[in-house]
Parts: structure tokens; C-alpha cells; sequence
């Protein structure tokens, strides 16, 4: 049970880091566009001027909007929020989220908190200067990620804030859970009835670039079909104004992500962060500030966001995530005292009990979102210091009557499910990849290799370095007649064309995907590559753009596949690529993911179809397809069916740590 438990939290935490990855990789794609293709800085540099010079009509904004109705078909009747905002505005809010059956808050509403929230914002300073002087205490919570239930047990366990209950908010309010809207309006709520008792830092997630992937943009535009421009134009003023973070009586630093050795809070604290719209769009004002002092600026934010905690000394990239650093006990130390700091407070990664303590005890990361991977996955947290700043940590799980019957091998049997079809998500993605690898082991078409290169097939496929060993028995379990060394790879191959699989990838939002719902970002990087600006990409200035990438963007080394994917954008195959054939490419591959029906199955991929009469005789295509159709069903029973009902605050398990 434990090998299953670690092996879960290995697949979860391994999909969520390659997910950030690949967003972050496409953007250092952007960003290298930007900052190396003649003219395209200066062009970024008028879009983010105009961008700024135009908020402070965004703020001021007070006409209709249009109105919003329910399933079945009524107009609003939720709370009526006026301003100033009040804690009995809060209380609403409160009661009116925390309902099944609730409609969502009215546009103007919405609009209305956003809007003071941002110009209350942006006049603070980009370090929060939080003191117990008064309470004799602070409440510290991590990520909530849209999990209000989360966010309402702490407020039931712990109180509202207030002058004697001060709170930090460690930034990550938003995406993966289907409350995003409502965690994020709840909390700008309390801040602006409560402003100096509640103190909101940004996190890696408060960013437009990471809620196309990651759900938040989906939900905004789902529950305000007919406002959601405006409400999210809103939501990106509200992120440029976050602060970076919050120093406690002078001795704690509560960041979201962490630092690295180059980290100043002298830098931080003078830098203008209203630049960073997106944290993973460099602020370019021209091509040569970029390289100097604006680079300096972005790198320091850049880590604040998206920084770990690593065991040993040092400070290195964050091959994982893609962004951020690796930083040791040596770089937490040295940071610590050079600030003249006492302790570093930092969230960003999910732990299965909510906190852990790294680094001789200099740090410690907080979480506070329960059920993150699934239900039974991992507990939340919040800290609490006390006027000596001593923690104290609250350990809870929400809605835990859902699993409260439910018998330790079954809790984990759940988990271990989510783990393996989101894991089947990514695989599907690979499945050509996966095909040609095990071909490599198996030129005669035996459908046999053994477990070593089966190991060595799923690694060199995806790159996601987990234990596959110990993974084989739930994607290419030996059949009783087969050596325990032997796999069928058959059996694997065809679990990924289950339906089961495929809803899972149905659940799933690629880059390309995230890049398709940011038209602007891609009609930019169009105008970049035209650098003749004649409204078409040739081949020639595709070949540009790749030698410019190539030289300033390490790992850019596929010329020849770029190259071919230059010609199939050419959909007239009239010689260029105009901005509709650019768009309608990326259409085109979204609804070619999102097809239904299996990628192919292994009768009519080169594997099958007429090589199977060179199958080996002990090797039966049927009963590999029976065992993966087995494994398909044993996943699909495990799902936990979860039923969304009022959230109850006070249906929790809490403990202290």
C-alpha cells in the first residue's frame, strides 16, 4: 500500500511539473521571438503601453452589463453588493457561494470588486509589511487552487479575518479547481473590508498565461458567457497590482515560490511589478533595456514565482517546472541573514500532510488545498505565528464525510486510479512515440520485448522519468502463460484506445490548445515572423526566425521539422502562410485532439494491419486487447463519483501538526 501510495504521488506530482513545462518552454519560445527578431520589441513595447495608458478607463468603467441567466433560464437573484465593500458584503458572498443551487454573482458586482480591489491595490508596496503587534498572531495559507470548500473550513476552523485575526494569502487562488471565481472574489472581498487585516501576495498562477491551460479562463467564460471579456480584462488589472510578497515584523518572508542566489529584496522592492501583466512575458521596452536592468528585474520576479526547495547546497535551473531555480539550505541560509531574516514561508508545492520543513528548519512550505490530486490524495494546512513567531500548523481535510466510509486500500485505490488516467492522458499524446520505441526492441513484430526495454521505451517516449518498473503490473500486466521478465506491449498500446483513456485526454488542455484561446499571442507571434510585414510567413522568413531562435534559445535543434511544419501551415500551397492558414493550423490541431474515437487502434497502425500474421503464435492480439479492456474497466470503477452538494464547512477532519 505504501509502494502505491508513493508511486501515485510520483505520477501526480511528475504530470503536474511536465504540464508547467511545456507552458513555460512555449513561452521562452515567444519571449525569444520577442526580444531577438528585429522590430518585434518595439512592437510588444507600444501593445504593453497601450495596455497600461488604457486601465485606468478599465477602473473607472461603470456601464451596463449585459445579463447573465441560469440553467433554467432565470435572471439574477443572488446578493447585492454596494460599495464600500463591508464584512457583512463578505458574509453574502459567503452564503450565497457556498450553495449548489446559487446563481453567480451578477456581472456588475463582480466588476465592481474587482475594479476598488485594484485601485486599492496598486497603492501598496510590492512588499507587504505585516506585523502581530496588535493581533499577538498571523494565519499564513498556501495555494487554494479554487477549492472553496478549502477556503471555508479554514474560515469555520479558524475565523474571518479581522484587526485580531490578521491573514496572508500565499498566492495560487485560482485554476485546476471548479471555484476559482469564487475563492478569488471572496478573498478580494476581505481585503477590502478588512485591509489591513488581510494581505493577498501573487503567485505563479495569477497570470492569463497559465489560466488558458490551466481552467481558470475556462471557468470565467463559462459562468459569464456574455462578460467574460471585460470580466477577465478586470482579473488581469487585479494581477498586475498583487504584491509580491509579505515580511512579518521584520523577520519572516512569505513568498509563493521561493528565491535563488541572485534574489534582493532591495531590487524587489523598488521594481515597478504593474509591468508584469504575464510573469512569463519579459516586460520588453527595448531591445537593449531588456538585456540589463529590465532582464535583472523579470529574473528576480521570475524566482520569487516559481522557485524550489532542494536537500542539497547550491542554486540551478528548475529542470521540472521549466522556470524558477533549485535553491539549497546554503542559498536559504546566506538569503536569511544577509535580509537579517529569521524564516522563509513559501507554498507552490502540494505536501501530503499540507506543510513540510526544509532546510535545517529556515523554511517551510505551506499548502492549503485538500483532496489536490483527488479526493483522499493529501491533507491542507494552514500556519499560524504567534507574537514570539513561533508556528503552529492546522492540518485538514474537506467534505470528508465523501470518504469517511471508505477503507484505507479503497481511499488509496481511488488515488492510484486519478493518478494512472491522468498518466494515460499524457501516454496518449506519446502513442506514436511509444509505438516506434518498442518497435525498436521488437523488429520482428512479436509483440514481446522484455521488462528492461519496456522501461527503457516508456522513458525515451515521454521523458517523464518515473518509476516504470513498478508501474508495469497497471499498464502491461503478464498474462499467467508469460515470463514474469517478458511484457506485451500490445496490451499497453491498446489501453491507450479505451474509452477510458480517452475521456481522460478529453479532460486535459494541451499548450496548443491554451496558445489556439490566446489568439492575440498567436496573431503576435505571426506579425513577429512577417518581418517584411507583408501579411504572409515565406519559407525564407520562417528559416530566419529559426537561425535567430537557434542562436540565443538552447534545445531550438529541430531546423528539419520546424521546416516541415512551416510547409503544412501552407495549407493552398501557395508558397507562404498568411495569418488565417496560421490560425486555422492550430484549429485544426485542437479539434483533431479533441476527435472522438481511439488515435487508431493497433490493428490498423504499422504494428498490426499486415504485419499481424507475423505476431509470434503465443502472442494473441484478442487477449491482449482483453487484458487492456480489463485494466480499462477495473480504472473506470474506481472513479470516484463525486456529487456536488452545499458545502458544509464544518464536514472536515482537522488535526494539529
Amino acid at each position: 500500500m505504501e509502494i502505491k501510495r508513493r508511486y501515485t504521488w510520483e505520477i501526480f506530482t511528475t504530470l503536474e511539473y511536465a504540464g508547467e513545462q511545456d507552458q513555460v518552454e512555449l513561452y521562452n519560445f515567444f519571449n525569444a521571438l520577442l526580444t531577438h527578431i528585429p522590430s518585434a520589441a518595439a512592437e510588444a513595447s507600444g501593445e504593453r503601453r497601450s495596455s497600461i495608458l488604457a486601465s485606468p478607463a478599465r477602473l473607472t468603467e461603470d456601464s451596463d452589463y449585459k445579463e447573465e441567466y441560469d440553467r433554467s433560464g432565470n435572471k439574477y437573484g443572488g446578493p447585492e453588493i454596494t460599495s464600500p465593500i463591508s464584512g457583512k458584503d463578505v458574509d453574502a458572498l459567503i452564503e450565497a457561494f457556498r450553495r449548489k443551487k446559487s446563481s453567480h454573482l451578477h456581472p456588475k458586482y463582480v466588476a465592481l470588486i474587482l475594479r476598488e480591489a485594484a485601485s486599492r491595490l496598486k497603492n501598496l508596496p510590492n512588499l507587504h509589511n505585516a506585523s502581530t503587534a496588535i493581533s499577538k498572531q498571523i494565519t499564513i495559507c498556501g495555494d487554494l487552487h479554487g477549492k472553496l470548500d478549502d477556503l471555508l473550513v479554514i474560515f469555520y476552523k479558524n475565523g474571518l479575518p479581522s484587526p485580531e485575526n490578521p491573514y496572508i494569502f500565499n498566492g495560487d487562488f485560482v485554476d485546476r479547481g471548479k471555484k476559482g471565481l469564487e475563492v478569488f472574489l471572496i478573498l478580494l472581498a476581505c481585503y477590502l473590508a478588512f485591509p489591513h487585516s488581510v494581505y493577498l501576495n501573487r503567485g505563479n498562477h495569477e497570470d492569463s498565461v497559465m489560466n488558458a491551460r490551466y481552467g481558470f479562463i475556462r471557468e470565467v467564460e463559462t459562468k459569464y458567457q456574455n462578460n467574460s471579456e471585460r470580466i477577465l480584462k478586470l482579473i488581469d488589472e487585479v494581477y498586475r497590482w498583487l504584491p509580491l510578497g509579505s515580511v512579518i515584523d521584520d523577520s519572516v518572508l512569505v513568498v509563493h515560490g521561493g528565491i535563488s542566489d541572485q534574489t534582493d529584496l532591495n531590487i524587489i522592492k523598488k521594481l515597478d511589478r504593474s509591468k508584469y501583466i504575464s510573469i512569463l512575458r519579459p516586460p520588453v521596452e527595448s531591445r537593449t533595456t531588456l538585456e540589463e536592468d529590465t532582464k535583472l528585474e523579470w529574473q528576480q520576479v521570475f524566482d520569487m514565482m516559481w522557485s524550489d526547495p532542494q536537500h542539497i547546497d547550491g542554486c540551478v535551473p528548475n529542470v521540472l517546472r521549466g522556470a524558477g531555480t533549485y535553491f539549497g539550505p546554503d542559498v536559504t541560509s546566506q538569503f536569511l541573514k544577509k535580509h537579517k531574516l529569521q524564516l522563509l514561508v513559501r507554498s507552490h508545492e502540494c505536501k501530503v500532510d499540507g506543510y513540510e520543513f526544509n532546510h535545517n528548519d529556515l523554511l517551510v512550505t505551506i499548502f492549503s488545498a485538500s483532496n489536490y490530486y483527488a479526493i483522499g490524495s493529501n491533507r491542507g494546512a494552514y500556519m499560524k505565528l504567534n507574537f514570539k513567531l513561533e508556528p503552529h500548523f492546522v492540518q485538514f481535510i474537506s467534505a470528508a464525510s465523501k470518504t469517511r466510509e471508505l477503507s484505507i486500500r479503497q481511499r488509496v485505490g481511488i488515488v492510484e486510479t486519478s493518478a494512472l488516467r491522468g498518466l494515460g492522458a499524457r501516454l496518449r499524446a506519446k502513442r506514436l512515440d511509444l509505438e516506434l520505441e518498442f518497435q525498436k526492441h521488437d523488429p520482428h513484430n512479436t509483440g514481446i520485448i522484455t521488462i528492461s526495454e519496456w522501461c527503457e521505451a516508456m522513458e525515451k517516449a515521454t521523458h517523464l522519468g518515473l518509476s516504470w518498473r513498478l508501474l508495469r503490473p497497471r499498464l502491461a500486466p503478464s498474462s499467467p502463460n508469460q515470463a514474469e521478465s517478458e511484457v506485451n506491449y500490445l496490451v499497453t498500446l491498446q489501453l491507450l484506445d479505451t474509452d477510458t483513456m480517452i475521456k481522460a485526454e478529453e479532460l486535459e488542455t494541451s499548450v496548443a490548445d491554451s496558445l489556439y484561446k490566446n489568439v492575440s499571442s498567436l496573431e503576435a507571434i505571426f506579425h513577429i515572423i512577417d518581418a517584411d510585414h507583408s501579411g504572409f510567413i515565406s519559407l525564407s522568413e520562417f528559416t530566419a526566425a529559426i537561425d535567430l531562435l537557434e542562436q540565443h534559445l538552447p534545445g531550438v535543434n529541430q531546423r528539419e521539422h520546424l521546416l516541415r511544419m512551416c510547409r503544412l501551415m501552407d495549407l493552398n500551397n501557395d508558397g507562404a502562410v498568411d495569418l488565417n492558414e496560421f490560425l486555422e493550423a492550430f484549429r485544426l490541431a485542437e479539434q483533431a485532439r479533441n476527435k472522438k474515437g481511439p488515435i487508431g487502434s493497433v490493428t490498423d497502425r504499422r504494428i498490426g494491419g499486415e504485419d499481424i500474421e507475423n505476431l509470434s503464435p503465443n502472442i494473441s492480439l484478442k487477449a491482449s486487447s482483453a487484458t487492456a479492456a480489463a485494466i480499462a474497466d477495473e480504472l473506470q470503477e474506481m472513479v470516484f463519483n463525486d456529487v456536488e452538494n452545499d458545502i458544509d464547512p464544518s464536514d472536515c477532519e482537522t488535526q494539529n501538526g
